[in-house]
């Protein structure tokens, strides 16, 4: 199982992030297409991964709900046959929703820096500090503290929950 510490925010200007994220030497890994379907499932989080670069992943993964940065428990299960797993998983536990984003890619140290632009959400900002040997929880806690003060990132623009949830209040207003 891999771990993570991750905070997520809205964050209009991506221009911006992108001149923030090359002023700290954070290296352009690549732009991608993401369209994650998830799972009904009753603890923690299933979704099926559809990316342009990296291929598609089945990703259950267990992370509280805050707005300050948390520990996110995860795998990554590469699927080769994503049509027949998205059609079996949904037979098996139903579909909850889908989020479809084009993400930016940059890597600062440990660090997944994601510009994100969510389809009928709008941008966001995410730092993903992933904990190993060399990264301490405590080590990805501090990165991911100066991160939010090098891209001056307002608390008021912190996002406690996944663009599902988002997704999901929207829909049920």
């Amino acid at each position: 199982m891999s771990k993570n510490i991750e905070i997520k925010a809205h964050f209009d200007d991506l221009e911006e992030g992108r001149r923030k994220a090359q002023a700290i030497g954070a290296r352009f890994f690549g732009k991608d297409h993401q369209v994650d379907t998830y799972f009904n499932v009753e603890r923690g989080r299933l979704k099926l991964r559809a990316s342009s670069l990296s291929g598609n992943f089945l990703i259950p993964y267990f992370r509280p709900d805050k707005y300050t940065a948390r520990e996110a428990d995860y795998l990554l299960l590469p699927v080769k046959d994503s049509a027949s797993a998205r059609d079996l998983l949904s037979r098996m536990f139903g579909i909850w929703l889908v989020v479809e984003k084009e993400r930016e890619i940059y890597l600062w140290e440990n660090v997944r820096i994601h510009l994100d632009r969510v389809k009928g959400l709008g941008n966001f900002l995410e730092f993903e500090a992933v904990v190993d040997d060399e990264h301490s929880i405590e080590t990805c806690q501090e990165q991911v503290q100066w991160l939010l003060k090098h891209f001056e990132i307002d608390r008021s623009n912190l996002i406690g929950e996944s663009y599902s949830d988002l997704l999901q209040k929207q829909a049920e207003k």
